[in-house]
């Protein structure tokens, strides 16, 4: 009698494990479909930035934060780029944006920012001030499901970098980043300003007709060995999907020189690795003192006037000058 009791109790104890533990497998592939599901959201907004566009840039002091700053008039302008995807390889993606601009009958182009993104990525370029940059770890915590979003100079030189989630409810996919140090643009660089950075946050998110990038910057000055805030300000670039202007020029163009840049971009990694970061001296009117000659020896290739071979190699020298690699 004893044995059928524990034979019975066995059985239902072996019961229970099965009904304890049977779901586990299916909801860990159910949490493993979720993820896969979201990070191919988050790619398809993250491309859904490249094509032919109108844009708008809109950038407005608002709020003064030192009581002898008054802010200075709204500056708005307006452009056509194209954003092609210049590398894709699933956890990292490259968008490189051209500049396309017609004035009296000619039509100017101009290599414009680049974004890279990076699925959980380890480190993180960030912006020290005074011309430094340094690679800094992501947090598992922080890097986990998330995106970061390195921004280039014109000449491929580092600008800033955030680390933010893509969201996808209430139908407008968005990613915002965390607060970030970033370089003054040139907008304001040009006029010598009392403050010498930005505390900024960076939204991109996807619209009907295209996409826009906004910024809240928090305008800083050193002083004292300290940084204040001086005016805020709020940045609304919007692009429009638009195919009416010369896409076909920005193509050549890069074509031409796709070669000559990627060259460029590895050189740039090089140096920022062997470092741990990069220093390079500011220069108001080009982002970078290597801008002018990194640029001009891109134009030469275009033209036909020297090769891509002899431009990578002056443009290796000129990097390797400015960042003591």
């Amino acid at each position: 009698m004893k044995q059928s009791i524990a034979r019975l109790a066995l059985a239902g104890m072996a019961a229970l494990h099965i009904i304890a533990f049977a779901p586990a497998a299916p909801a860990q592939g159910a949490a493993q479909t979720a993820v896969q599901s979201g990070f191919e959201a988050d790619r398809k907004a993250i491309l859904g930035m490249a094509g032919t566009f109108h844009v708008n840039f809109d950038f407005r002091e608002t709020v003064p934060w030192s009581a002898d700053y008054k802010p200075i008039d709204p500056k708005t302008s307006g452009g056509f780029e194209v954003v092609r995807v210049v590398e894709d390889t699933g956890r990292i993606i490259r968008l490189q944006h051209i500049l396309v601009v017609s004035h009296e009958g000619e039509v100017f182009l101009v290599k414009h920012w680049r974004q890279d993104w990076s699925y959980e990525p380890a480190t993180l370029l960030e912006y020290q001030g005074a011309g430094h940059w340094k690679l800094k770890p992501v947090p598992e915590a922080e890097r986990k499901g998330a995106w970061s979003q390195t921004v280039w100079q014109t000449d491929d030189s580092p600008r800033y970098g955030g680390v933010g989630r893509w969201q996808h409810d209430l139908g407008a996919p968005r990613w915002t980043s965390a607060e970030t140090w970033r370089p003054l643009a040139r907008r304001d660089a040009v006029r010598k300003p009392v403050y010498d950075r930005y505390l900024g946050v960076n939204r991109h998110a996807l619209t009907p007709d295209g996409w826009v990038h906004t910024q809240d910057n928090m305008k800083l000055a050193s002083r004292g060995g300290s940084l204040s805030a001086v005016v805020q300000e709020t940045v609304i670039n919007s692009y429009d999907t638009d195919t009416g202007f010369q896409v076909a020029k920005a193509d050549e163009y890069w074509e031409k020189t796709k070669a000559y840049w990627a060259a460029v971009r590895a050189a740039w990694d090089a140096a920022i690795v062997a470092h741990d970061g990069v220093t390079v001296q500011e220069e108001p009117e080009n982002g970078s003192v290597t801008g002018p000659k990194l640029m001009k020896l891109a134009d030469e290739v275009a033209k036909g006037g020297k090769t891509a071979a002899a431009a990578i190699a002056e443009a290796k020298a000129v990097i390797a000058a400015a960042t003591g690699a």
